[in-house]
């Protein structure tokens, strides 16, 4: 093993180190505003992952994307949302935490099984080098991964207005209920009391 491969391990360990535990800190973390930023750390960690892959452009975009824009937009819409609540225990809350935890353990074990069955003994024959990471990500994104790039733009879409609708929410006009209201199109307006008792005293006078 050389040196270059040896700081790569190195690396990656860290790399994987830091991400695992931004990750468990997003998730266990009962402050929110500490779960976005350390969803940013999660961001930095991936892209240091890609910069190690050979993925430059991706690296990059990983980084303004994901860091400057969606991590931003979400602190955005943490300070514009927090409020300060007391804590009240949802009904079913129990069933959800159950249900949670399946679909974890589930999603744990497909991963865990994925990794087991994948070979991952390196190929004696090198790939082709590719000159244009950004031309081939193109072809890629355009082709054969279409679908799911275009439902990963309709998922912040939607994310992005939810925002918008949580945020401002206090400035929706609420429906009045107009079933115990009174109509006073055809009543005179009542003549106010200092006045009738001031005429009343001039009359006696």
């Amino acid at each position: 093993m050389n040196l270059a491969e040896g700081v790569q391990i190195v690396s990656f360990g860290i790399l994987a180190v830091m991400m695992l535990a931004a990750a468990l800190g997003v998730v266990l973390l009962s402050n929110i505003v500490h779960s976005a930023f350390l969803l940013a750390g999660v961001f930095l960690s991936i892209s240091g992952l890609y910069i190690l892959l050979n993925g430059d452009f991706v690296a990059a975009a990983q980084i303004l994307i994901y860091v400057g824009a969606v991590n931003v937009l979400i602190l955005f819409a943490i300070m514009l949302v927090n409020k300060q609540e007391n804590f009240s225990e949802i009904p079913g809350s129990k069933f959800r935490k159950i249900a949670t935890a399946v679909v974890c353990i589930g999603l744990f074990v497909l991963l865990g099984t994925m990794i087991l069955v994948t070979p991952w003994a390196l190929d004696s024959t090198s790939p082709a080098v590719i000159e244009n990471t950004i031309i081939a990500l193109g072809e890629h994104f355009f082709s054969d991964y279409l679908l799911p790039f275009e439902l990963a733009s309709v998922l912040l879409l939607m994310a992005m207005v939810g925002a918008i609708i949580l945020a401002r929410r206090d400035l929706i006009p609420e429906i009045a209920d107009t079933t115990d209201t009174v109509s006073t199109r055809l009543t005179l307006p009542e003549r106010p009391r200092e006045l009738t008792s001031i005429g009343n005293v001039e009359e006696i006078n």
